[in-house]
């Protein structure tokens, strides 16, 4: 099938995956599974992803644009290698959470949905993500959660992605 935007056949091959999960006439069920997929690949999930998407599933574009812009594990903007999501919610307020937030901010010199100017990070406020025991929490690429994070912690996370980022 062609497609608006070139994928890797790794990428596609995981879509027909996806789909072939559900039955052919729900197979816009698939569609989380294949933003997911092109946003691994691409880093984000672009006008031209959705439209994409909507193609290989046979669904209005506007209807991939819904679950892509509802949901906040996607990134609809480019952002940086590194997508920083601070719990805001109140379990992490009432644990220092928006010490931390501020320190996030302030460190880096960006506030909520802004990459830094090098490109390494971009910082976002995120809802609850199931660990207010651990608060305040932070996710890393949507992939890594980190508890407790005080301003050592995250003094010591960012240090280690610097250093990650400029490995080859």
């Amino acid at each position: 099938m062609s497609t608006a935007l070139q994928l890797s056949d790794k990428t596609l091959a995981d879509i027909a995956h996806n789909v072939a999960k559900y039955p052919q006439e729900h197979k816009q069920s698939a569609v989380m599974a294949a933003l997911i997929a092109i946003q691994t690949e691409l880093g984000w999930v672009s006008s031209e992803a959705i439209a994409t998407v909507a193609q290989i599933l046979e669904m209005p574009t506007i209807a991939v644009e819904e679950v892509a812009t509802f949901y906040n594990m996607y990134n609809t903007k480019q952002i940086g290698k590194y997508k920083l999501v601070i719990c805001t919610n109140l379990p992490c307020q009432l644990t220092h959470g928006e010490t931390a937030a501020n320190y996030l901010k302030e460190t880096l010199g960006i506030t909520y949905n802004e990459t830094t100017p090098c490109g390494t990070f971009t910082l976002k406020e995120g809802e609850c993500m199931g660990a207010c025991g651990d608060s305040p929490v932070m996710l890393v690429n949507d992939k890594r959660m980190c508890s407790f994070m005080s301003k050592e912690k995250i003094d010591t996370l960012l240090n280690e992605l610097r250093a990650e980022g400029k490995s080859p």
